[in-house]
């Protein structure tokens, strides 16, 4: 089908092909086409400009946009959305004075979430996580990565990952799958560690790796999960094995985790609350994508990625929604950039440009996602009505968009 949007407000993110990733001053700038039109046909971007310079094609339909603003769908780089059940109990128990580190040392957490999976079904892990895909669709997510690492035996694993080919076959949105192995030590290995990293980098990586059932390998760097040379262990073993790294450091401690993943060429880095001045000289001197999850300083009030102080120093930066039932019970990408705003000191053309282009280089899909480009597919979000797109971050408890369009179909008209 062949659409045609016109009278457009503004429409952001009008960039060339060329262009992968935006850092430090470049950020400040929102490129936008005011009193623009856009035609896409099927899943594709096919033409846009100023309104004035409009063709007239044959077209099946025909959207006036007056008022509105049309812009990239949210590229969502990192989120635990397949899991099993909720931990509600654990939000109660941190207001009543528990950390995230002592709910985990007495069972909860992660740990929690595996004994919760290995009781469900794979048709039940798939209706559950279906209707949290639905939602971040629905609040203008175009693209997500998803990682596994709630089930903790290779069994529980590959039903993860199953579940998340399964909505990628299923659903139009661009998924991205993850194998997080290495997200904590279940309870029969708590006094034989060395003896389940021997698994998973001896017996899963390959098994996984043969079955296609990934791309990325993360690991949970931080003190009390897994240490520098056993992360390096697991990395080396994932790399051998033809994966991406995309790694979760620095949330809690800086242990060297930056530099090892400047090491194994990681595509991502991914918390950052603590950053040293040694980390940030590393990454002054990388290609990693420092991604910030602001969603989970929130929930867990703890320290937010100094974003500021990242792009402040010409490093490029994303931001996602570590959609997850322990310390980000949220995919919200609109919540995300109000929060990058509003506590890491953002500007909205930074937060946009960190959720769009930036967040899909950080799912190798920059080439197909992020941007208004010629060729690139048509997921796009339409807001209503608005003064300005400040009013996305400005208005962080409303709901500002009308309609979301994934491979050019409009998800009100599913």
């Amino acid at each position: 089908m062949k659409i045609l949007f016109k009278n457009i407000k503004g429409l952001l993110q009008t960039i060339g092909k060329e262009i992968s990733y935006l850092k430090g001053l470049e950020m400040k700038n929102l490129s936008q086409i005011n009193n623009a039109y856009l035609i896409i046909n099927d899943d594709s971007i096919i033409d846009f400009g100023e309104m004035h310079s409009c063709p007239k094609p044959h077209v099946d339909k025909i959207i006036d946009a007056n008022g509105k603003y049309i812009l990239p769908a949210w590229c969502d780089s990192h989120t635990h959305l397949v899991y099993s059940g909720s931990r509600e109990n654990e939000y109660v128990d941190r207001i009543n004075g528990l950390s995230y580190e002592e709910i985990s040392k007495n069972g909860g957490g992660i740990l929690n979430s595996a004994k919760e999976l290995k009781n469900t079904s794979n048709k039940q892990l798939y209706d559950q996580s279906a209707k949290r895909l639905e939602e971040v669709i629905s609040l203008g997510t175009g693209a997500v990565e998803i990682k596994s690492g709630y089930g903790l035996c290779l069994s529980e694993e590959i039903k993860m990952l199953e579940v998340i080919n399964k909505l990628n076959e299923n659903y139009d949105i661009s998924i991205q799958s993850t194998f997080l192995a290495a997200h904590a030590v279940p309870e029969k290995f708590k006094n034989n560690k060395k003896k389940y990293i021997n698994q998973i980098v001896k017996e899963w990586i390959p098994f996984v790796a043969k079955k296609k059932l990934a791309k990325y390998i993360d690991v949970f760097c931080e003190k009390g999960y897994f240490s520098l040379s056993e992360t390096k262990q697991i990395l080396e073993a994932g790399v051998k094995n033809g994966f991406i790294p995309k790694v979760h450091v620095n949330q809690f401690n800086s242990i060297g985790g930056v530099e090892l993943c400047r090491e194994y060429n990681a595509l991502t880095i991914d918390h950052l609350e603590v950053l040293t001045k040694d980390d940030l000289n590393i990454l002054k001197n990388s290609s990693i994508m420092p991604v910030g999850l602001p969603n989970c300083s929130f929930f867990l009030n703890i320290p937010y990625t100094p974003g500021r102080k990242i792009i402040d120093n010409n490093i490029p930066f994303t931001l996602a929604s570590d959609f997850n039932p322990g310390s980000s019970p949220s995919g919200n990408m609109n919540l995300v950039i109000s929060l990058a705003c509003s506590k890491m000191g953002l500007s909205p053309e930074e937060a946009i440009n960190a959720t769009t282009i930036n967040g899909a280089y950080a799912m190798g899909l920059s080439k197909e996602l992020g941007s208004i480009t010629i060729g690139k597919k048509a997921n796009l979000i339409l807001t209503k009505s608005i003064s300005s797109y400040s009013m996305i971050p400005y208005a962080f408890g409303s709901n500002l968009i009308e309609d979301v369009y994934i491979n050019g179909k409009s998800i009100n008209n599913l």
